[in-house]
């Protein structure tokens, strides 16, 4: 079966991870010159706010995308300084930053009063019911609030009200969300997985790397046991991360390495693949220390 046979619909999955998510336009751009094009989009986090991108603008979304990230900076996304962030902390007692930043940001790019059904393809965001601790895929009203539920990292951002609940991000339970995708009739799974998608080089060395390794433990995990089964329905694309790379999923600093390493591996992975079926192509990759 070629890349052009895959049944469709065809959801492109995109997960969250940060700054990492500067990933998914390499990713993208690969497939794009492979041919491949979503029917269906799904994203979490920050694969959310990519997902919304590309559900809106259609044949311009790579073009958009890469101008997002190419101007994106750590200030605009998590405004304020330490004694901000202290001021933050102590009157909320659970977050360091606003969103106000974030909501800028979707405001500036994809409009603040945009709805799910404006957009060209059928797009599900999922964010995480802070009640049951389960996932809640959104897919119609105001774009605004699930995508800043999708990225409330907990004691990075709020929680965010919505319909009645309470959420947070949704890469809580579902960082790279294939079930959700299976969910709206795909057919054919290619998953942009930007949370470490290669293998950490060594053991973190700060407080921060260390909580971030074990939230990136906790997300590769969900997907190494979801992919096999989404695997078993549908064909699973699962696109490769680059080279091992030590970088803050807050920083901003490495957005064009990290796209065009993320590219050139997508590249060599879809011009050597062969689908025969339901299957996974590829895997989550491993995390070692």
């Amino acid at each position: 079966m070629s890349l052009a046979d895959l049944p469709r619909p065809i959801g492109f999955v995109l997960g969250g991870g940060g700054s990492l998510g500067a990933m998914q336009v390499g990713m993208l751009r690969a497939l794009t010159e492979a041919g491949l094009t979503p029917d269906v989009v799904t994203g979490t986090s920050v694969g959310s706010l990519n997902a919304a991108v590309l559900a809106r603008s259609g044949t311009d979304a790579l073009a958009r995308l890469h101008e997002i990230w190419a101007h994106m900076t750590r200030a605009e996304a998590f405004p304020g300084g330490v004694l901000s962030r202290v001021r933050t902390l102590t009157q909320s007692k659970t977050h360091l930053f606003p969103n106000t930043g974030l909501a800028g940001i979707i405001a500036d790019h994809l409009g603040a009063d945009t709805r799910f059904e404006d957009l060209a393809l059928p797009l599900g965001v999922v964010t995480t019911q802070v009640d049951t601790a389960e996932p809640l895929l959104i897919r119609s009203g105001r774009l605004l609030e699930p995508l800043l539920a999708s990225c409330a990292i907990p004691g990075i951002f709020p929680p965010v009200e919505h319909d009645g609940r309470l959420l947070y991000d949704g890469g809580l339970v579902a960082n790279v969300p294939m079930r959700q995708a299976l969910a709206m009739g795909a057919k054919s799974l290619v998953v942009l997985d930007c949370a470490f998608p290669g293998k950490l080089p060594d053991a973190p060395r700060t407080f921060a790397e260390v909580m971030m390794f074990t939230a990136m433990i906790s997300m590769r995990n969900q997907a190494v046991l979801e992919a096999p089964v989404a695997a078993a329905q549908v064909p699973v694309l699962y696109l490769p991360g680059p080279a091992p790379v030590r970088v803050n999923p807050l920083d901003f600093g490495h957005t064009e390495a990290l796209a065009e390493e993320a590219y050139t591996a997508a590249r060599e992975y879809l011009g050597a693949l062969s689908v025969s079926g339901p299957g996974l192509y590829g895997a989550p990759g491993l995390v070692i220390m």
